[in-house]
């Protein structure tokens, strides 16, 4: 089967908190919590305007009936309209837009790009706890829980450009982590979005994952977690209830596999290609997509003047280094001054969103990316 996604919960292993990363209650500043936050009050007035910065909620709703929020950061602290232009920031699995929020001001992605002059929007994908709206389905139906992230490349992704380009009359410059890569890669390799693009940013870039490491995501795997969850009736992967519960206390019984710190990776992949969902038989496949077998998205497809910035650590169990070399292979055509490709040895996967050195390992030269593109 393609690569199909179930989760990620950020791995924070030994390397990870030598590399500086740290998982904590908002900003340091207060004691409430990730999981705690209530969805009702939103991230704008949970989040960013407690600490100064000005905030905007916004809606979008898909071509399948979806609605997303948004959240605009127009200004920085200063309070200083943005003069730069729009940026939008896409999270990973299981997160949603708070990823980009996490940690002090000054180390956090969205408010540095705030107080670079960045007109700073920030998504938040189907099924998470900001973006549970549709215009005809109710979250609680198993019918609202019916898709795949290949809904997020051909809906989600598309309708949030749209909507920021046609807010701010400008094309947007992109920045993914871990899935947000996934889906970008998917739509740029069929030659969307593109004319709404300045540039994008690809951190822990997943397009292969034939070389993932994680023992306790490899053991999810050979159990067959997604569909074994969706049969049993669980159509949301929710991080807190007895299904998760106990399907924990099976995996780290597992030979080989260490579940001292619980905020690893839980992930399903049957094959290292990069293709659209596979309905399991010929039929199916034939009646969705006219050929026994998914459609591929082909790497080699995406323009190779689209400027692109990928970041990959050495401490990344998910995004192992040798599954972005076959990335880079794929993109071995592109312009060489549209392709900007860092490495950092000892970086793991969540170190790219909460790292506390990350505003200068990875964001200074992002920016320094955005100002020549």
């Amino acid at each position: 089967m393609a690569t199909q996604i179930l989760g990620i919960l950020f791995c924070v292993s030994a390397a990870a908190a030598a590399a500086g990363t740290k998982v904590y209650s908002f900003n340091s500043q207060n004691s409430t919590s990730v999981s705690s936050l209530n969805a009702k009050d939103g991230i704008c007035k949970s989040v960013v305007e407690p600490l100064g910065y000005a905030c905007q909620e916004h809606t979008v709703t898909t071509k399948d009936g979806y609605i997303l929020s948004l959240q605009r950061m127009p200004s920085g602290l200063s309070g200083q309209a943005a003069d730069k232009p729009p940026v939008l920031l896409q999270h990973g699995l299981i997160v949603d837009g708070v990823t980009w929020l996490m940690s002090l001001p000054d180390e956090s992605l969205a408010f540095i790009l705030a107080d670079n002059g960045y007109d700073v929007w920030i998504s938040n994908g189907r099924g998470t706890r900001f973006s549970r709206g549709h215009a005809s389905i109710d979250p609680y139906d198993s019918a609202y829980w019916d898709w795949t992230w290949d809904e997020l490349a051909a809906y989600d992704l598309p309708a949030t450009f749209q909507y920021v380009h046609e807010q701010t009359g400008q094309n947007l410059h992109y920045v993914g982590h871990s899935q947000g890569t996934l889906i970008a890669l998917a739509a740029f390799s069929q030659g969307k979005l593109l004319n709404m693009l300045r540039s994008a940013v690809l951190l822990c870039p997943v397009a292969y994952l034939n070389h993932l490491t994680s023992p306790f995501a490899r053991g999810l795997v050979d159990l067959f977690v997604a569909e074994d969850l969706y049969w049993l009736g669980q159509h949301e992967f929710s991080l807190r209830g007895p299904v998760v519960n106990k399907l924990l206390e099976d995996i780290c019984i597992m030979p080989g596999i260490d579940c001292s710190d619980l905020l690893t990776a839980i992930t399903v992949i049957r094959t290292g290609t990069i293709a659209m969902y596979d309905y399991g038989n010929e039929n199916d496949n034939m009646d969705h997509y006219g050929q026994p077998t998914p459609p591929v998205y082909n790497m080699t497809s995406i323009p190779n003047d689209l400027p692109l910035f990928l970041g990959y650590g050495g401490k990344d169990y998910i995004t192992d280094v040798r599954d972005v070399q076959v990335l880079l292979d794929n993109l071995k055509d592109h312009d060489g001054d549209k392709l900007v490709v860092q490495y950092t040895d000892e970086y793991a996967h969540a170190d790219f969103v909460l790292g506390v050195n990350a505003n200068q390992i990875v964001y200074d030269p992002a920016i320094a990316f955005f100002k020549i593109n």
